[in-house]
């Protein structure tokens, strides 16, 4: 699950199962039967204990990569990589720490160079997971790392398949193109490995004539099949899952997938946001389009479900459908 804000996989567990319930997910991560660590994309993913360590060594050239583009590896050029990797391990091994306190401690040993630097050193560089309470529902803490071995008390897998991601991949997002799996994943070359899995697979052409994968027994629903209302969290799966957006998402909308969204149709129509004051917990939502009568009402009932399940502490809740959007979102500015 998506986990860059720290409620969202709880949002987007209980949007797709009957009957979830916080505390279910909660006590996964403090028994440390689940971890938030960097995966897909170089962005923070909660996952099974098992998965991490199976599938976070494949990333590892991803984040390399992406290592080598940011100006914290030009501020540590000529330093001994390896010997700040084993100081931190060190370090983590004594205690989780946050970033601030990671850098300042390594700094002490390397002290001409720019402590924010050597933390991200360790961010691309080491499997590190985020540790509780940060990520438990209803908590509130610093975002503060370990390794993921010294946490797990277990070692990232020797031979990580990348097949089993991709077939992974096809049993929740396909049918899909290959650049669909690489948009998903970050990571390229993807056509070996689905050649290579070819026989295990469906094959399908869309309407532009790309070729479409899938898994065997993947579900194929009847076009007409109707789609009740969703709410998603930021950053969903869902809409990021592909390499066209537009099979859910208007390209002129496809900036709202940095808040909550609501699915009509299967099809992304608003945004939606929590508000509290006091006792009271208002559930706002912004159609992208005129939904009609039937629509608000469902819509509106799916609200309320959901402020039930956000804000069960509420003495009162409300579901707000405001107008329609006058325009669409810009780009958000990106903190650096």
């Amino acid at each position: 699950m998506q986990a860059q804000v720290p409620n969202s996989p709880y949002v987007g567990l209980w949007t797709r199962l009957e009957g979830f319930e916080p505390d279910q997910l909660a006590d996964l991560i403090n028994t440390r039967r689940a971890v938030r660590l960097g995966l897909m994309r170089n962005t923070i993913h909660l996952v099974t204990a098992r998965d991490s360590l199976a599938q976070r060594p494949l990333y590892q050239s991803l984040f390399n990569r992406a290592w080598q583009t940011t100006h914290f590896a030009r501020n540590l050029v000529g330093i001994d990589i390896r010997a700040v990797i084993a100081k931190a391990n060190a370090l983590m091994e004594e205690k989780p720490r946050t970033f601030s306190e990671l850098g300042s401690l390594l700094q002490q040993d390397w002290p001409d160079r720019d402590s924010t630097s050597l933390a991200y050193a360790i961010r691309y560089l080491v499997p590190i997971v985020q540790v509780p309470p940060r990520g438990v529902w209803g908590k509130s803490a610093q975002a503060t790392w370990t390794s993921a071995e010294l946490w797990l008390d277990r070692p990232l897998a020797p031979e990580p398949s990348i097949d089993a991601l991709i077939l992974r991949y096809l049993a929740a997002f396909g049918p899909a193109t290959v650049a669909d799996m690489s948009a998903w994943s970050g990571l390229t070359a993807l056509r070996i490995v689905v050649e290579r899995l070819r026989p295990q697979l469906r094959t399908f052409r869309d309407e532009r004539g790309r070729e479409l994968f899938d898994v065997p027994d993947g579900p194929l629903p009847d076009p007409r099949t109707p789609a009740p209302p969703r709410f998603l969290p930021e950053y969903d799966n869902l809409l990021i899952g592909h390499h066209d957006r537009t099979r859910v998402i208007d390209h002129a909308y496809r900036y709202v997938i940095f808040i909550g969204t609501l699915l009509v149709d299967g099809f992304v129509q608003g945004t939606w946001m929590i508000r509290r004051q006091g006792a009271v917990a208002t559930l706002t939502i912004e159609p992208l389009r005129r939904l009609t009568a039937t629509e608000r009402t469902a819509v509106a009932e799916e609200g309320e479900r959901l402020l039930a399940f956000a804000a069960a502490e509420a003495g009162k809740r409300a579901v707000r459908i405001t107008a329609v959007a006058t325009s669409p979102p810009k780009a958000p500015q990106l903190r650096r």
